[in-house]
């Protein structure tokens, strides 16, 4: 068996692994994400499983900039800029605050490595990690505006995190020049949000020409590549780059896509998302033997080790609770501008709490030049990693004890009819534009009353209401929709239709499951 056939065959065995081991963890109720370190780290230490390692740039160019992606075209670019200034000051303000202050333990810590060395270390360990985030956000009914911060945050702090890691690079191996590093931390923010605008507005103007799914997806599916690569060679940060594209691309999807092309996208995106997120916590895990290799030459004792990783861990959430408490005291009692857009003391607990590391840190991590205890600095992001991932796992009984109130899903299910309605009630003043003599009346009456549903049933509820009318027609219809389906299936099955017109029928009707349960999400299962 060549090499190529056992690359394919550890590849299906990773994916089968990834599929098997989150399925498992979220029907018992268990953390995906820890469960697949735990068992990567396992498995990494069973002979004949070969040595994975690491490639930063394939990290960097290969795995990154499509996380990115899927996460920024499904981040609302309106709460993002509502929010830009708590954004703003924790993915530079606290990666900078980080830097130093890590930096500075690090190198009173760290037996034998340099203060540029530890300044490079703290900056691998700043920034949270966009796919931890999500996953965490996911799970927690979070407050919508704390979600906002904490996604936005993960979404942006990895570019300064890079340009703050090469600078203390610079410093290692040559002369650093504060003046340099502005600039070139500037250079890396404009490059970046140019390019970024650029690729999105571009891929916007394209998109309104093609009318195939088949090719918008497509072309979807290379967009982080070609925002992120040309700017990374540019000198710009291409994480930046990169969510830009993709906020403008997900918001301008609605005005420039078909619906076949938007579910098309999202259902594609939705499983190169799961995927990928869920495989970097088993491929975090799968480092764990080759990492230990390299900590058993850094002539640290176990002792010391364990004391190093564990004060490092704690001393980093500190130095986030500090950071998040300042900030909180700023908006609190500042200006009056920032007070309007304060938040409470249980907000910045969770915040501070929310501080998970992951495969940014990990890749990050390997870029550092040969210097003394690079091996042991290794470890210690791994530990970093794996700690900040575990002190996730407590998120939930934090919340719980704050007390933070979680999305009001009845108040939202009405917006949602409530906007429906003003939707529906558009389309009705187009009929009345659209509609002629030779239209069929049974036809043109059946459209308003299926208009005018959604509205009456809002209007005409009251509180003694068991059901809206409008949850009713949902639950009915859904029902309906069962039968429909099962009645094509019985037909396919005795052969007397051809596959075209089954397939087109089950399209059809799926397509209206999907619209009724989007609208009215406690009339099934999602």
């Amino acid at each position: 068996m060549n090499d190529s056939v056992l690359t394919i065959i550890w590849i299906v065995s990773f994916v089968l692994v990834t599929v098997a081991v989150t399925g498992f963890s979220r029907r018992i109720g268990w953390s995906a994400p820890i469960a697949l370190v735990a068992v990567g780290a396992i498995v990494s230490f069973i002979p004949g499983v070969p040595q994975v390692v690491i490639e930063p740039d394939l990290i960097l160019y290969g795995l990154l900039p499509p996380l990115l992606f899927a996460a920024a075209i499904r981040t609302s670019f309106v709460d993002v800029r509502a929010r830009g200034d708590s954004i703003f000051t924790l993915s530079v303000g606290l990666v900078a605050f980080t830097v130093v202050a890590v930096g500075f333990f690090t190198w009173l810590l760290v037996p034998a490595i340099t203060l540029a060395t530890g300044f490079a270390f703290a900056a691998v360990v700043a920034p949270t990690d966009a796919v931890a985030i999500t996953a965490i956000s996911g799970r927690l009914r979070l407050p919508r505006r704390l979600v906002t911060i904490l996604e936005g945050e993960s979404l942006f702090n990895d570019a300064t995190a890079l340009v703050a890691l090469a600078a203390a690079i610079t410093a290692i191996v040559g002369t650093l020049n504060p003046l340099a590093v502005a600039g070139d931390f500037v250079l890396a923010v404009v490059v970046g949000v140019a390019f970024g605008f650029t690729v999105g507005y571009a891929l916007t103007a394209i998109r309104k020409l093609l009318h195939a799914p088949v090719l918008d997806t497509s072309l979807s599916l290379v967009t982080p590549f070609i925002a992120f690569i040309p700017t990374q060679l540019l000198h710009g940060s291409g994480v930046l780059a990169v969510v830009i594209a993709g906020l403008i691309v997900g918001q301008s999807a609605p005005v420039v896509q078909s619906a076949r092309a938007r579910i098309a996208e999202t259902l594609n995106w939705r499983t190169i998302r799961f995927l990928l997120e869920n495989s970097v916590f088993l491929f975090i895990g799968l480092n764990l033997a080759g990492i230990l290799r390299g900590v058993t030459q850094s002539g640290l004792g176990l002792w010391q080790t364990i004391l190093i990783c564990v004060v490092t861990l704690l001393f980093l959430t500190f130095a986030r609770f500090v950071w998040v408490a300042m900030l909180t005291v700023i908006y609190r009692f500042g200006p009056r501008r920032l007070r309007a857009r304060s938040w409470t003391w249980n907000n910045a607990i969770a915040i501070s709490f929310a501080g998970l590391r992951g495969v940014v840190t990990l890749a990050a991590v390997f870029l550092l030049p040969p210097v003394p205890q690079r091996p042991f600095l290794q470890f210690l992001a791994f530990v970093v990693v794996v700690g900040t991932l575990l002190q996730g796992l407590a998120l939930p009984w934090v919340i719980r004890r704050l007390r933070l109130p979680p999305p009001n899903g009845d108040q939202e299910l009405v917006e949602a009819q409530m906007l429906m309605a003003e939707a529906k009630a558009a389309g009705v003043v187009q009929l009345d534009i659209e509609i002629s003599e030779a239209d069929n009346a049974a036809v043109v009456d059946r459209l308003r009353a299926d208009a005018a549903l959604l509205g009456e049933s809002l209007s005409d509820q009251g509180p003694e209401d068991s059901e809206p009318a409008q949850a009713a027609f949902g639950r009915l219809r859904l029902a309906m929709i069962l039968a429909e389906r099962q009645a094509v299936l019985a037909a396919r099955a005795d052969g007397r239709y051809q596959e075209p017109a089954v397939r087109a029928i089950l399209a059809a009707i799926d397509a209206e499951e999907i619209a009724i349960r989007t609208l009215a999400p406690r009339s099934g299962d999602d």
